[in-house]
């Protein structure tokens, strides 16, 4: 069975990269993290399984619920993004 967590004790803000993933907040492994996007526009990322995939016209206030380990700089036209672990 999957534990899905529904709170966060870390934030940091997001800036999107075509080659740099979001640090570990642990300096280990990068389990990923999920995001909070505060300004509409597309979300680009590379999940933790490897899936690069595009979330067309996300809603800002919006919480993405994937362990993602980067945000694409093309093709990401969303603002405000925040990785929260």
């Amino acid at each position: 069975m999957a534990y899905q967590k529904l709170q966060s004790g870390r934030a940091a803000a997001v800036t999107p990269s075509d080659t740099i993933n979001i640090p570990s907040i642990n300096g280990g492994v990068n389990n990923g993290c999920v995001l909070y996007v505060g300004g509409a526009g597309n979300l680009k990322v590379l999940t933790v399984g490897g899936d690069e995939v595009t979330f067309a016209d996300i809603q800002g206030g919006t919480f993405v619920p994937v362990q993602v380990l980067r945000v694409f700089s093309t093709g990401t036209t969303a603002t405000g993004i925040v990785a929260l672990w």
